[in-house]
Parts: C-alpha cells; structure tokens; sequence
C-alpha cells in the first residue's frame, strides 16, 4: 500500500503511536518500555532524523540536539523554563506529554516565548515519524488489536495499524489503549502540519485561500488550527457556490471532512472551535463532560443565547455546515445510527455519488423513510435524528440549497432574522404570501429541507414554531403528549380561536403551506393513507420523489375517493364496473384523516396548493381585497360563474364536498357551535356524508342560539347551492336520476327545482296513475322548495325582479325568515309589473302548497301541532281558518292567518278550494271581468264580489254556494277580507269608523258602522259596496255578525226547524217580527227594524236591477203578504180583460178578413173579362 492511501488524512495519525516509548515513561500508569526511560529522547532514535525541522532556524530548533539522552525532559529547556514555571501545575514537570498539553491549550492571548513554541512543535513532529513507535502501540493495545478484525489484519511496519486503531478509537475498551490513543491524537491535531499528508494534499488550496504560511516560524502553534477552519470555510463557500468561491481539490476535500471526522469525539481537536468557545464552553457547559461529541451538542443548543459569542457561533455554524455534508462529522450520530444505517441500507445506493450518500439530508431521509414505514429505529438514533433537524429549522444556513437559491429573498425580505428558525419561516412567509415573489429554485429548496427535518412529526423541531405557540399549546393542546404528531392538528383546529395568538397563527401557516404541498410530511396521514395511497394514486416510498407530480396531487387523489362512491353519484371511467372501481374505495382509517385534512385546509386557500394552482388568476381579480379567514374561497365561490374553467372546475368540486361534509368548513362550525350543540348535536355526532347537518343548521337558522357569524355563514351556502343543484349533496343523491331522465340540461339548482317540482304538480293535477318523480326525489325536493322560501335570494330570479322594489320600499328589512318576501306582498300595489307578476306566482304556489308559505308555518307552528296535526301539508291553511277564532288560538299565528285570508280574497286564483268548486260557476256569471283581466294584473276581488251577488240570488251551485258561504262569513266579521270595500269605503272607514276600525277585535262592527252611517257616505262606490252588504245579509243570516249575535236565542227558539242559507231564517225572523203573538229579544227585534229601514232605503237607492233581484225584495219585504195580494189582484183583472178583448177582437178580425176576401176575387174576375 502506498504512502497514507488507506485512510487519507490519518495515516500520519499512525505515526503519533511511535510516541509510545514517550507515553508510556512520561505517564506513570501507562508503562515503560525497555529500551527508553522515563521520557522519550525527544523523539529521535538512533540513526533516525527529522526529516521536515527546518534547516534554515537557528533558534529553538537549534537548542534542541539531535540524540536526546533517555531522561531528557522538557522542564529541564531553558527556552520554556519560564512559561512552565508561569502556566503549567508543578506536578506535570516530570511528564513531557503533561507539559505539551498544557502549554498547548493555553489561550492565544496567553504570550508563550517564540523558542518554546518551535521547540514544542519539533518535539511533537519527531514523536509523529518515528517508525519505532508502532511496536509500542502492538504492546499497549495488544487485547485491543486482537479483539478488533480490521486491526490484527493489518500489515505491520507501514502505520496502517496507528490509523485503524483511530478509526477504531470508539470501541476500544482497554483503557490504557484508549489512553493512549486518545493523547496521541490531541497531539496530532494540534498542527495540521503534522497530520501525516495533509500538507502535501492541501499545500495548493491553503495558499490560494490564503489560509495561512506552511513555514515553521511565522504563526504560532495556536495559530495554526486557523488554517483547518480557513479551509473548511472555504469548503462550505464551494457548497454553497457563493460569488468567487474557490473550487478545493478532491483530495484536500477528503483530508479536511477526515480531520473534522476524526475531531468529531471530542472538542479539543478542533483546535479552532475549542479556542473561540472555552469562554462559552464554561459558560454554558461547565458539567458537560468531554469526549463523543458531547461539548458540540452542548454547544449547539446554545447557539443562540444572546451570551453566545459571535466568534463561537461562527465556529459551530461552520462545523453544522460540516456535518450537513457529511453526517459522519457528527460522531454521536455517527455512532447511535451506525447500525440502522446498515439494516435499512441507507449507504449502499450505487446509483448515488458517495458525496451525497455521506450527506446528513439523505440519512435523515432514509432513516425517515424507515420510520414513516412503521420499521423500529433506535431511539437513540431517533433522539440524535430530531436534534439535527432540530438544527436544520433553526439555521437556514446550515441548508446550502437555501443559501444559495434563496439569497436574494432572504436580502429583500428577511436579512437580519437568522436566529432561532426566523429566517427561514420569513422565508416560508413569503412563499405563501406571493408565489411570484419567491424564485421556483428556493420555494424547492424550502420544500426539500422541510421534508429533510420533518417537523410535521414533532411540533419541537421548528423552535420558532414551539416558542411561538407554547402558550396555545399549553391551553388548548394540553391533554395531548408532548412531541405528538397530533399537536400540529390541534393547532389548526384551534385557528381564528379566541386560544390563538397572532404569533403562533403565522408560524403555523407558513409551515402548513409545505406540509400540504407534499402529503407525506403529515405523519398520521401518511401512516393511515399509504397503503391506500399506493394502491390507487401509484405513490413511491416516503424518500423518493416524482418530479413530474405536482403538488398536492396525491392528496387530491385521496380525497377524490374518499368522498365520492358509485351510490354517491362518482363517475365510474368509461368501460369500467362497479365491482372493477371496489379496489378505489379508501380504507376507513385513511377516510377519518382526509376528512381531517380538508377541515384544515378550509381555514386557507393557500393550504390547499392544487387550488390555489388553478385559482391564482381568479384570486387576483375578484378576491385581492378578502384577506379575513375563508373569504378567499367564499368570494370564489360567489364568483362561480366567472371564474376560468379550471379554477371553477376546482371551486365546484369543493364544494360538491362542502354539501356532504359541512365540517369542512371549520370557521362555520365554530360559529355555529351554540346551535349545533342545542339543535344539532346527534347529526353532528352521526354525520357520515349524509349531509343532514347543513339541512338542521338551515331549519334552525332562526333560533335563539344562533349567532349572526352562523347566519351569515349557512346563507352564504345556501345561496352557493342554488348555483348547481350538485352542491346540495342530499337533493343531488336523491334526485340525480330523476334530474338526468326529466331535466337532463338543466344545472341550476333554482331551475332543477322549478323543472321538478312543476313535474310533480302537472302530474298531481291531471290525476296520473304514477308519478313520474321518484318518491325519495319529491321528499327531498319539498325540502329545498321551503329552505327557498325563507330567503328571496334563493330565488334568483325573483330577487333579480323585485331588487329595485327591495331597495325602495324593504330598505331595512333582513332576508332572513321570509321577511323580504313579507314585506314585498304587503307592498303588493306598488310593486313594478314584473315583481308584481313574480309575487304573484309565488302566492299561488304558496296557497295551492301552504307548507311552502315559510311565514305561516313558522309562526303557526306550534299551533300547526295543536289544531292540525293530522291534516295534510295543503289543508293546513284551510285548518287553522277554522280555528282561527278559537281562545287557545296564538294571537301572532291568528293575525298571519287574517293576512292570508286577505290575500285569498283578492283573488279567486289565491283560493284554490274557491277556483276548484266555482269552476263552472265563474265563466258562466263573471266573464266580462275575466275579459277585461290580464296576467299581470289581480282582480282585486272582483270575481268573489260577483260571486256574491249571485249567492244573494241563489243562483250559485251548491259547491261553489258553499264556499262564497264561508267567504261571506267571514268577511262580515272582519272588513279587510273585503278587498272592494275596502278599497272603495278606505276614507269613510277612516272618518266615520275610525274607532270600530282600531279594535283589535274584528266582530263586523265596521260593518254595522257603515251600515248605520249609509245616509253620510257621499262616495256612490263605496255607497255600493255597503248596499251589496245589505243585500247580502238578506240571504242569510250568517252574514250578518251583529244581527246574528242579537237573534241568537229567537233563532233557537223559533226558527230552529229551519235550515240556514238562502234568507230561510231571515225570512222566519221577518215573520215572527209581525206576529203580534211572538215577543223577541229587544235587541234582536230593534236590529230587525234596523234592517227593515236599511232595506226599504237600499230599495229606493238601488232598484232592482232584474227580476230576479225584484222577486228577492219583494220576499223579504215586511210587506211581503200585500204585496203578493196586490200583485195577484192585478194579475187576475189583466186576465179577465184579456178574455173579454179577446173575444171582441175576433169578431171583427173576421169581418175585415171577409171584405178583403170579396176584393181579390172582384179584381180577378175583372182581369179575366178584359
């Protein structure tokens, strides 16, 4: 073997053990060797020369001869007597290596004479080439040499063995040996000249770095560890491929990370490191004991400390730079990882240069990898792991990839932050912030080395992450265990949370927006998805990567089929069958943390890269001004349709997601916790993609526990819903082959609803034998059609009509609860045509299907219970009519009724019960106001007030007789189901019926009132209207309240064998008015000579305007016998004379037609003669 080729740097380490004879006479419990004495002769054996003393010093050098007798001490030197006597402990004279130790570890500003440092350097340099000293190292390490293979292979008389046991220094357990080996390599590594090669392989680089002068003399001894860290500074310079940096040979490459290998045990041999850091070391690792590396961690935890000296923080960074090239520059990790490196085969890539299998990124990944896999790893190992990449997150510089393609980020955003892991989450911060502002080449670097530290596994990796959160984490996260990959998950559900701080909000950010470009970096996901994973997105292992997959595409998978199954309404792909798509089914577990994953990705559009890929343009245009939490993806989605196809194929598919799982959105949730707890807690708790949660918050949207944040949110969903009917999962699942057979081109969820629900009704109405509309489908689409009803902006096209009229008569009225709509039919008359026309229609729906009227069923639900529990959904109105007037009826419920009435009685189209049984009877009596009637325009009650009359006739049929009966009725109690009269009598009810109008109580007071008052009212309308009234009530009874009231009791003594309508009771009363024999109530029989008068002046007003309506006066005149009498007296004489005149004009009838006769004949017998 050639010259110091085995191991490159350390084959002069070799020679150190020819020094043994030294040793072991100058340490007493070390032995002596037979052919020296207490001391060795300064290094020199007989015949043996100091091949690299310089010829050309005649100082300290020169004192020293070139035969040192066997007790020759360094004690005894007159060139060092002084600085011994000044430095060194008196106990130490005796032994030369003592005194070498000591005045060689003395400070630099410690003044040792110039003489003694030459002399102390030739004494070292001798004890290192002496080829003797090897027999030495065979006798005091004999047990060791034999115990350790590499070493008793190795040949004797080259220095191979000196070099083996170094390299084996770790497992020597012979103390003496271990001794030994120990101070002869302190020794060494005091001068980089002595290291056997290192000058001849480095001579070149040190000049060209200008590291320092290879000639004895011109630095002293303490001087020269300087030109180690020169070099390895100019190595970390080359890696980092800073400006100008100088490209060291291979071989110098080799010997440098060899000396920093080596040095790797113990402090001391970085000669440099251990004179910048005594002062540290004592002050931060007084107790820490020298030896495997221990004083290094030490001081590497302490890099930080502000009482941290800035010439030893430069030191460590250099040897953290050092180690992040080659782990092996870090002897505890090094040694703790030395067997798992092996088991998992994480040095024998050969399709990897050895440069960068050595490098501390790939032992952290591989060893990883291992972890991530469930494989068992050390925990000595482990612990050694997490403490370097602790250290990677705390020093982006320790990172050449960061520090090279992040420098001019790190210039223009982050300079001066580079303690304690804040430059690189400055950094992180830009990253996410802008994606432009950020170099493609340094937003990788950030990407690869937060893999490389992994600090989704342990929260306690990013140090400006834990000091930032400890507080929160202490809080809220309290009752997970420390270090557990769960914290990061806490913390996340735990954003926007009163336990949050801004602090910890931003650091958590920063790191999520890289865990969620690459979904391995989320430990539990990465356990539970794996299998998962690599069975349908076709993953590789944990520490490969795909170049050509983008980020977060293997989640996107994952969620893909988390959520979507066949029955779910998932697209199989063509040719492909059900039973073919079972092995794309996600496995429960790795369900559980998808779902996990996207309710914290809903907090950030950033946390989810695919989105934010395909939105970036979207986001900039519409969403630049939304920086509060989740308004970025709630002012996409409100921007749907203008979004770019792929941004709103993306927003679409999320929220397709967002109507199964309503968890997703975690800000909603958490402001709707009050209602979810009091209304909705066993949906919440159950909810498995059924959707039931979003329908329970929309039912109870107007609760006491909801807050306006929750209003607000579960709005803002419904109105996103009403843009695609997929985005309400529940109606999608149950309707999705009824959409596709009977609206197969429609997408809206407004037009699918109308398309269906319109279905349903056309069927309904012609009476078909099946429905073409799936039973699940009308269930669920009754559902939607009342949560549209609650707000107009669910209906586009209505809010889109009536926004003008919203905004001028409606300004402060809130969506919520119908109120809008509400207001708008109250405000009916002023309405523009086309809202008009809108309200219109909804009315009529909302009559036909009363369970659509969202203001009657909320506030009449629980008189809904009460009175009508088993009627069907469209009797409902019809049902609490009739117990509208009950004592246990809610006044609130009774004054929506009256409203509803009111509507009814405006219009025949309003009362389908009414439109139903008048069929016949409205064309064939009101057509001329039906021809004068527009589609735009109501009838104002028109077609009931036609009705009426000729319900006073009795002309009506018996169905639609009944329900005019009722609508009679009731109106007479209450004026404003008049819509004729009070739209004609509106000023004369204000003044002459101010105080009947103003009682709470409608009783027909304002139509008695009117009634008294006819004689004043100047209006002839309104006067007609009142007269209609009079003539009704003729016909029954009923239809007049206060004279009903009066006669309760004559009615039920005599009339009571009489059956009500058509003026039967009215006319029984009349009579027993005019039986002297009968003796009335008094207030019945005045209010029966009140309507006698009443009557007798409508007649003079309003004569009979036909027969049928004088027939009608004259019977329920009081005069009626008379009348009669008269009627049939004259009718017997006009007979009579008939008969008479009848006779007379017979006879001469005759007799002119015989004269005419006897003329013909004359003027034709005439013609005949001529």
């Amino acid at each position: 073997m050639a010259e110091c080729i085995r191991v490159p740097l350390l084959l002069l380490l070799m020679c150190i053990l020819l020094s043994v004879r030294l040793i072991l006479g100058d340490n007493n419990g070390v032995g002596k060797h037979p052919s020296y004495g207490d001391n060795p002769p300064g290094g020199l054996v007989p015949g043996v020369i100091n091949p690299v003393a310089p010829e050309k010093n005649q100082g300290a050098g020169a004192s020293m001869p070139r035969r040192r007798s066997a007790g020759w001490k360094l004690a005894e030197e007159a060139v060092c007597r002084d600085d011994l006597t000044r430095l060194c402990p008196k106990h130490s004279w005796n032994n030369n290596l003592a005194v070498l130790e000591c005045l060689q570890d003395k400070k630099e500003e410690t003044e040792i004479a110039a003489e003694c440092n030459h002399l102390l350097w030739n004494y070292k340099l001798n004890l290192t080439t002496d080829p003797k000293f090897e027999s030495v190292a065979v006798e005091v390490c004999k047990t060791t040499i034999s115990e350790i293979k590499e070493c008793a292979a190795e040949e004797l008389g080259k220095g191979y063995l000196v070099s083996c046991l170094v390299d084996h220094r770790t497992n020597i357990s012979d103390y003496q040996c271990s001794q030994y080996i120990t101070k002869m390599t302190s020794i060494i590594f005091s001068d980089y000249r002595l290291i056997c090669g290192f000058m001849d392989k480095c001579h070149e680089d040190i000049n060209v770095l200008r590291c320092g002068s290879v000639s004895t003399g011109e630095k002293d001894i303490h001087s020269q560890g300087e030109v180690i860290a020169c070099l390895e500074k100019g190595l970390v310079r080359e890696a980092e491929e800073q400006r100008g940096a100088h490209v060291i040979k291979d071989d110098c490459k080799k010997s440098i990370m060899r000396v920093a290998e080596l040095s790797s045990d113990d402090f001391h041999l970085d000669r440099y490191l251990y004179f910048a850091c005594r002062d540290d070391r004592e002050r931060f690792c007084e107790n820490t004991l020298a030896g495997e590396g221990r004083v290094y961690k030490c001081l590497f935890n302490h890099k930080f400390e502000e009482a941290m000296s800035e010439r030893c923080r430069e030191a460590l960074t250099t040897r953290q730079k050092l180690i992040a090239q080659d782990y092996k520059v870090s002897y505890s990790l090094a040694k703790a990882c030395k067997s798992d490196l092996r088991k998992y085969r994480c040095s024998t890539d050969t399709n990897m240069p050895r440069a960068r299998e050595a490098r501390l990124s790939y032992l952290l990944l591989c060893l990883e990898s291992a972890v991530h896999r469930g494989r068992v790893v050390s925990g000595q190992c482990q612990g050694e792991m997490m403490d370097y990449r602790r250290m990677l997150m705390e020093d982006f510089s320790l990172s050449p990839e960061i520090v090279l393609h992040c420098r001019s980020e790190i210039e223009s955003h982050c300079s001066g932050l580079h303690r304690k892991g804040r430059t690189l989450h400055c950094l992180m911060g830009v990253g996410r912030g802008d994606a432009s502002a950020i170099d493609p080449n340094c937003q990788r670097a950030l990407q690869t080395l937060i893999q490389e530290a992994d600090p989704g596994a342990d929260y306690r990796i990013d140090r400006a992450l834990n000091e930032a959160c400890e507080s929160v984490i202490q809080t809220a996260c309290k009752h997970i265990r420390n270090g557990d990959p769960m914290i990061l998950s806490c913390l996340m559900e735990h954003l926007y949370t009163e336990k949050m701080v801004e602090d910890c909000e931003h650091r958590l950010l920063e790191l999520q927006y890289f865990i969620a470009r690459d979904w391995k970096l989320d430990p539990i996901l990465y356990k539970k998805c794996q299998g998962d994973a690599s069975r349908i997105c076709h993953t590789h292992g944990w520490n490969e990567t795909n170049e050509m997959m983008p980020p977060g595409a293997i989640f996107s998978c994952l969620y893909r089929h988390a959520y979507r199954s066949v029955e779910q309404g998932r697209r199989l792909p063509s040719g492909d069958s059900e039973a073919e798509n079972h092995d794309f089914t996600l496995s429960r577990d790795c369900k559980v943390e998808v779902q996990r994953i996207l309710h914290q990705r809903a907090l950030d559009v950033k946390l989810d890269p695919e989105l934010q890929k395909r939105c970036m343009t979207d986001l900039g245009k519409w969403c630049s001004e939304k920086t509060e939490p989740g308004q970025e993806l709630e002012c996409l989605q409100d921007h749907l349709e203008d979004l770019m196809s792929e941004c709103r194929e993306m927003v679409g598919n999320l929220t397709e997601l967002e109507s199964e799982d309503i968890q997703i959105e975690a800000l909603l949730m958490r402001a709707c916790e009050p209602v979810i707890q009091a209304h909705c807690h066993e949906v919440a708790d159950n909810q498995i993609d059924t959707g039931d949660l979003m329908e329970c918050l929309v039912q109870n949207k107007h609760q006491k526990e909801m807050n306006e944040k929750c209003v607000v949110g579960v709005t803002h969903f419904q109105l996103i819903q009403i843009k695609d009917f997929r985005f309400s999962y529940k109606f999608k699942t149950a309707c999705k082959e009824d959409v596709l057979k009977l609206c197969p081109n429609i997408k809206k969820k407004v037009d699918v609803v109308i398309c269906l629900s319109t279905t349903v009704r056309n069927d309904t109405l012609q009476d078909a034998k099946e429905q073409r509309v799936s039973v699940k489908c009308r269930k669920q689409l009754r559902v939607e059609e009342v949560e549209m009803s609650e707000d107009i902006r669910l209906e586009p096209e209505l809010y889109d009509s009536c926004k003008q009229d919203i905004t001028k008569l409606c300004p402060n009225v809130a969506y919520g609860n119908a109120q809008v709509i509400e207001c708008l039919k109250e405000n009916k008359r002023f309405l523009n045509s086309r809202c008009h026309q809108r309200i219109f229609n909804l009315q009529q729906v909302e009559m036909a299907e009363p369970e659509l009227d969202y203001q009657l069923m909320r506030v009449c639900k629980h008189m809904i219970k009460r009175f009508c529990p088993d009627s069907e959904p469209k009797n409902v109105l019809q049902c609490l009519k009739q117990n509208k007037n009950s004592e246990l009826m809610d006044p609130k419920c009774k004054q929506m009724i009256t409203k509803r009435q009111i509507t009814q009685n405006t219009d025949y189209r309003l009362n389908p019960v009414l439109r139903k049984a008048c069929k016949a009877d409205i064309p064939k009596f009101c057509q001329s106001i039906l021809n004068k009637a527009t589609a735009e325009t109501e009838l104002e009650g028109q077609v009931i007030a036609c009705l009426k009359l000729k319900y006073a006739d009795q002309r009506l049929s018996s169905d639609c007789e009944d329900q005019i009966q009722i609508i009679l009725q009731e109106s007479a109690l209450d004026y404003r189901l008049d819509p004729q009269l009070q739209l004609h009598c509106t000023q004369e009810i204000t003044q002459l019926c101010a105080e009947e109008a103003a009682a709470q109580e409608q009783t027909g007071q304002v139509e008695e009132c009117l009634k008294v008052n006819l004689l004043k009212i100047k209006s002839e309308p309104c006067k007609k209207e009142v007269l209609n009234i009079l003539k009704e009530s003729k016909a029954d009874i009923f239809v007049d309240p206060v004279l009903h009231t009066a006669c309760a009791l004559d009615i039920k003594h005599h009339c009571a064998a009489i059956p009500p309508g058509r003026g039967r009771q009215m006319s029984c009363l009349m009579e027993a008015l005019q039986d002297k024999r009968v003796r009335l109530q008094p207030e019945c029989k005045k209010r029966l000579q009140d309507r006698i008068d009443m009557w007798s002046y409508a007649a003079k007003v309003a004569p009979a305007e036909g027969f049928s309506d004088l027939a009608m006066q004259v019977m329920t005149s009081p005069s009626k016998n008379y009348i009669l009498t008269v009627i049939c007296a004259g009718v017997a004489l006009l007979f009579l004379m008939g008969l008479l005149c009848g006779r007379f004009t017979k006879r001469v009838t005759q007799e002119l037609k015989d004269r005419w006769n006897d003329t013909i004949l004359q003027v034709k017998v005439g013609m005949i003669s001529d």
